[in-house]
C-alpha cells in the first residue's frame, strides 16, 4: 500500500462510519447570528459564552495595541517575543485567580500538552478522568508515564487507582466543566484523594473560566478548591484566544525552563494580550452577563424537557442533546439547519461510541425569542408533519 492509498482508506472508513468532518466557511464572523451562503442562522454552536468576541472595548484594545506594538510578537518569549505587556497581564491574571504565577500559551491545547510533557517521566502515573479533553489524553498517551483512566467524575474510582503501585509521582487530570457533557468535576473530592497519595491535581477550566465563580474566576474558585495546576483558556468566555497555566513559583520557573511548547513557539502578539487584558476587565465586571446566561440555560432546559427531549445533566452553557447514532445526529442537525438553527452534531471519536449528540451552546447574547425558536424547531423535528 502506498501513502495515498493508506490515507484514502482512512478517509473512506470515516465516511462510512458517518464521522466525516467538514469545515464550512462562514461570512461575517461568529456572532449570535451567522451567515453561510447568504443565509442567516441562529448560532447555537459557539463557545463565546459571554458574547465578548464583539465587545467594542476589547476590539479597541486590540486595535490600540496593534498601533503601538505592531501585529506580531516577532519571536519566542525566550528570545524577543516577551514584552512588558505579557509580563503585566500574567501578573494580573495570577493575582486575580489567587496564584503566584501565570504563563501565557498560544492555545489551551498547547498549554495542556506542555504541562504534561514537561512534568511527567517514565516512573510516574497520570490518572485521568476518562472523559478528559483530547489534548489532555493525547499528551498523557505520548508521555513516558503510565496512563490510568478513572470513571467519569468518580473520586472513589480515582482512590482505587492510587492504591496501585507507583515508583514515581502521580498527576490527576480533569476538566472543570467538561467540554462535551457540560457537567462539572468534583474538584475538592478529587484533590482530597490525590493529595494523600503524594500527587497533584491539574484542572483544565476552559469552559468554566469566565462563566462561574465569583466575578467569573472559574470552577475551582466556585468550589473553593486550589488545584496545583490550573489551565484557563481565552477562546471561550473571554472571546479572544490563547491560554494560561496558573501555578506556584517553582512550577512556573520549571515550565519556563522545560516546557517545549512555550520555549519553541512564537509568543502571543502584544496586541492580542492587550485585548485579553480588556476581556479580563469585562469578565470581572460581567455579573449581568452571567445572570443572563444562567437565565437562558434555565429557559432552554425547561423547554426541552417539556417537549420530550433527553438532556445530559448540565447547568453550564453546554447543553448536550443525546441522540445515539452518528447518522441520526447528523440528520437532526441538518433538519434544524433547514429551520434556521445552527447546531453542530458531535460524533466519535470526540465522544464515546454510541453517544453522538447535538452540542447546543447558549450565550449571554441569546434572546428569549432565539431560544424559543430553537425549541420550536426541535419540537417540529421530533413531530414532523
Amino acid at each position: 500500500m502506498d501513502w495515498t492509498s493508506r490515507l484514502q482508506s482512512a478517509l473512506d472508513e470515516r465516511q462510512q462510519a458517518g464521522a466525516y468532518r467538514r469545515r464550512l466557511p462562514l461570512q461575517g464572523g461568529n456572532d449570535r447570528l451567522i451567515t453561510l451562503n447568504h443565509r442567516r442562522y441562529l448560532n447555537f454552536s459557539a463557545n463565546d459564552y459571554l458574547g465578548l468576541a464583539r465587545h467594542p472595548d476589547i476590539i479597541a484594545a486590540w486595535q490600540q495595541g496593534a498601533e503601538r506594538y505592531g501585529i506580531g510578537s516577532g519571536g519566542s518569549g525566550h528570545v524577543t517575543g516577551y514584552s512588558s505587556v505579557h509580563q503585566a497581564f500574567e501578573a494580573r491574571l495570577a493575582d486575580w485567580l489567587g496564584y503566584p504565577r501565570a504563563l501565557l500559551f498560544t492555545s489551551g491545547y498547547a498549554a495542556n500538552q506542555a504541562v504534561i510533557a514537561a512534568l511527567t517521566g517514565g516512573q510516574d502515573q497520570i490518572l485521568a478522568d476518562k472523559l478528559s479533553h483530547a489534548s489532555l489524553l493525547e499528551a498523557a498517551l505520548q508521555s513516558p508515564a503510565q496512563l490510568r483512566r478513572f470513571a467519569h467524575n468518580d473520586p472513589a474510582a480515582l482512590q482505587r487507582l492510587t492504591a496501585t503501585c507507583c515508583q514515581g509521582l502521580r498527576l490527576a487530570i480533569t476538566e472543570g466543566v467538561f467540554s462535551m457533557d457540560g457537567d462539572s468535576a468534583p474538584l475538592n473530592e478529587l484533590q482530597r484523594v490525590i493529595r494523600p497519595a503524594g500527587g497533584w491535581l491539574m484542572v483544565d477550566d476552559a469552559h468554566g473560566f469566565g462563566c462561574v465563580g465569583e466575578q467569573g474566576r472559574g470552577s475551582a474558585w466556585q468550589q473553593r478548591c486550589r488545584p496545583d495546576l490550573l489551565v484557563v483558556t481565552f477562546g471561550k468566555a473571554a472571546g479572544v484566544s490563547g491560554a494560561a497555566v496558573v501555578c506556584d513559583e517553582t512550577t512556573a520557573e520549571y515550565l519556563t525552563q522545560f516546557a517545549r511548547h512555550l520555549i519553541y513557539s512564537t509568543a502571543l502578539p502584544p496586541a492580542q494580550v492587550c485585548a485579553l487584558d480588556a476581556a479580563l476587565t469585562e469578565i470581572s465586571h460581567g455579573d449581568a452577563r452571567r445572570q443572563r446566561l444562567a437565565a437562558n440555560i434555565q429557559r432552554f432546559r425547561q423547554g426541552a424537557v417539556g417537549i420530550g427531549y433527553r438532556l445530559a445533566v448540565s447547568e453550564s452553557a453546554i447543553q448536550p442533546l443525546l441522540v445515539g447514532g452518528n447518522q441520526q445526529a447528523m440528520d437532526l442537525s441538518a433538519r434544524l439547519r433547514e429551520r434556521g438553527c445552527w447546531v453542530t452534531a458531535i460524533r466519535p471519536p470526540t465522544v464515546p461510541p454510541g453517544s453522538a449528540r447535538l452540542r447546543i451552546t447558549l450565550t449571554a447574547t441569546h434572546r428569549d425569542e432565539d431560544i424559543d425558536g430553537l425549541l420550536e424547531a426541535l419540537d417540529a423535528c421530533s413531530h414532523p408533519a
